[in-house]
């Protein structure tokens, strides 16, 4: 029941960048030429972080909105606002998720900045749960959230390269605002259901702020900037005088995301948001998936 509560199955919008940022750090040289060594523990350590500290974020928002979801329709069938799961529950399933995610940072030693970097990362994946109180941006804040998975796995795996080389991290950030682009659009797509009850409530949110046909032009635009970002990230490579590992493959498969995002913005209509969460569910999962699978392939041939 805590698993169904905080979508399990949606970490799989987030954990297919993360594995792509690993394949990526493993499959570049560093300034000397030579390969970061590949370790069962790191991968084990960007499993274990990914899964814990979404699902930390995802019980935490759950519980501090549980009061604001019972008053919406949508949602006053959701775990907390039903009675369905009690709060204390739910508060030990965040402290043991936390402490997990903490612990697993131990895993990628002798390189600390995981651990040194764990309490700010997890502070900004909390810190969400209140975004929508007092901004329109929110769903970019969500984006960021998301953002910081590839580049943390970066710099898990390539530590000592990025303290010599500050500028090695010049590809994951632009992959990262990729992703960022990506989650607030589709966030702001998702939030189009509740446009009125956000009106209502005084939450903020871009349709709610400026109404659905806006949300879904900025979401649109939105959309397209990431595809820009996703052009760019082998350029992120060459600007710090790495070798990028992506190839004509890589920039097949971003053509194919184009294609895929434009079907998802067709699903959505003004007039029509009865096929959101397939919008939001079905293609958003298709993908990160097939980005990552794009990238694996380019990166063994």
């Amino acid at each position: 029941m805590m698993l169904e509560m905080i979508r399990f199955s949606h970490t799989i919008f987030a954990l297919p960048f993360a594995l792509l940022a690993a394949v990526l750090a493993w499959s570049t040289r560093d300034h000397h030429g030579e390969l970061i060594r590949f370790r069962w523990q790191d991968l084990a350590g960007i499993l274990l972080c990914m899964v814990t500290a979404r699902s930390a974020a995802m019980a935490f928002n759950r519980l501090v909105d549980r009061n604001i979801d019972a008053t919406n329709p949508r949602t006053a069938s959701r775990h907390l606002p039903s009675g369905a799961l009690p709060p204390r529950s739910v508060v030990w399933f965040i402290v043991v998720n936390a402490l997990l995610f903490l612990l697993a940072t131990l895993l990628f030693l002798p390189n600390r900045l995981p651990l040194i970097l764990a309490l700010p990362v997890l502070g900004v994946l909390l810190a969400y749960s209140y975004t929508k109180r007092f901004t329109v941006l929110a769903h970019y804040w969500l984006g960021f959230a998301l953002m910081l998975a590839p580049v943390a796995v970066w710099i898990a795996i390539r530590g000592s390269a990025i303290i010599e080389y500050p500028l090695e991290l010049a590809p994951p950030l632009v992959l990262g605002l990729a992703v960022m682009l990506w989650v607030g659009g589709f966030d702001v797509i998702y939030a189009c259901q509740d446009f009125a009850f956000d009106r209502n409530a005084r939450l903020h949110s871009i349709p709610a702020r400026i109404g659905v046909p806006g949300a879904l032009r900025v979401a649109a635009f939105s959309h397209l900037l990431m595809l820009v970002a996703l052009v760019c990230v082998p350029l992120g490579f060459h600007a710090t005088g790495l070798e990028s590992p992506l190839g004509w493959i890589y920039h097949v498969g971003v053509a194919a995301v184009a294609g895929l995002l434009a079907w998802e913005h067709w699903l959505v209509r003004p007039d029509d948001l009865s096929r959101v969460n397939q919008a939001f569910f079905h293609v958003n999962a298709v993908v990160s998936l097939g980005l990552f699978v794009t990238v694996v392939i380019d990166s063994l041939i």
